[in-house]
């Protein structure tokens, strides 16, 4: 398999696909635990916020900034998961099973 070094649209489309589905699906598990629930909460908004400047970068043609920006939104949602956050199970999406 031949490995590009460059980040391309079709990069980003994948990673953004990608963190799309797992905002959506750690929406829908967040921890009810009164302990964990606000942190999970805290973990999302993160996640959302590097996700929107991700998006902003991309539009302005900033596809290094946008593809940092956007594995940073899906390291807040992995380590949300890894701890307990987000109450999933699914390794394809998360780096927590």
């Amino acid at each position: 398999m031949v490995q590009s070094k460059e980040i391309t649209s079709e990069k980003l489309d994948k990673y953004f696909s990608v963190t799309d589905k797992a905002i959506k699906k750690a929406k829908s598990a967040i921890s009810q635990s009164p302990e964990k629930k606000k942190a999970a909460e805290d973990f999302l908004d993160m996640a959302e916020r590097y996700l929107s400047d991700a998006k902003h970068f991309r539009s302005k043609g900033d596809y290094v900034s946008a593809f940092g920006a956007v594995n940073y939104a899906h390291a807040w949602l992995d380590a949300g998961a890894r701890t307990g956050l987000f109450e999933v199970h699914d390794d394809e999406l998360f780096a927590a099973d």
